[in-house]
């Protein structure tokens, strides 16, 4: 079985398993592109941030695929959901950077870019979720 939680006979802890799954998949999909295809998260680094944006955006690939990985694993899935919804609220600068470079942009890419904004609570309660549930 692909989480412990699931044993618990709740629908709290059924609900946090399939939500595991799917922040470990949104994790290692995201951070594997960090690698992949780093210039699109570069571009989003606020500038107020010190240091190279490659730096960050790596740094960032890699703290989400330890994530990924916490998560997929039954005994460290607690901290797991832990790490992702610190995770999720220190990538919020970089969503709220593209949200401003993008306000002149055409409506469809300003809905997306605003959208990613309430995603990001959406997904740390998801995330604080999955560490006390599992």
């Amino acid at each position: 079985m692909f989480c412990k939680c699931a044993h618990k006979s709740s629908n709290k802890a059924t609900h946090a398993h399939r939500t595991a799954r799917l922040l470990t998949a949104l994790c290692a999909g995201a951070g594997t592109l960090h690698f992949l295809k780093p210039e699109p998260f570069d571009s989003i680094i606020p500038p107020e941030i010190p240091g190279e944006p490659r730096n960050w955006t790596y740094g960032s690939g890699a703290a989400e695929l330890t994530t990924a990985a916490l998560l997929a694993c039954p005994r460290t899935r607690r901290l797991g959901g832990r790490a992702a919804a610190a995770l999720f609220v220190a990538v919020f600068p970089g969503n709220l950077e593209m949200a401003r470079q993008w306000r002149d942009r055409e409506p469809k890419w300003q809905v997306i870019s605003l959208g990613r904004l309430p995603l990001q609570a959406l997904l740390v309660k998801q995330a604080r979720e999955v560490a006390k549930n599992c």
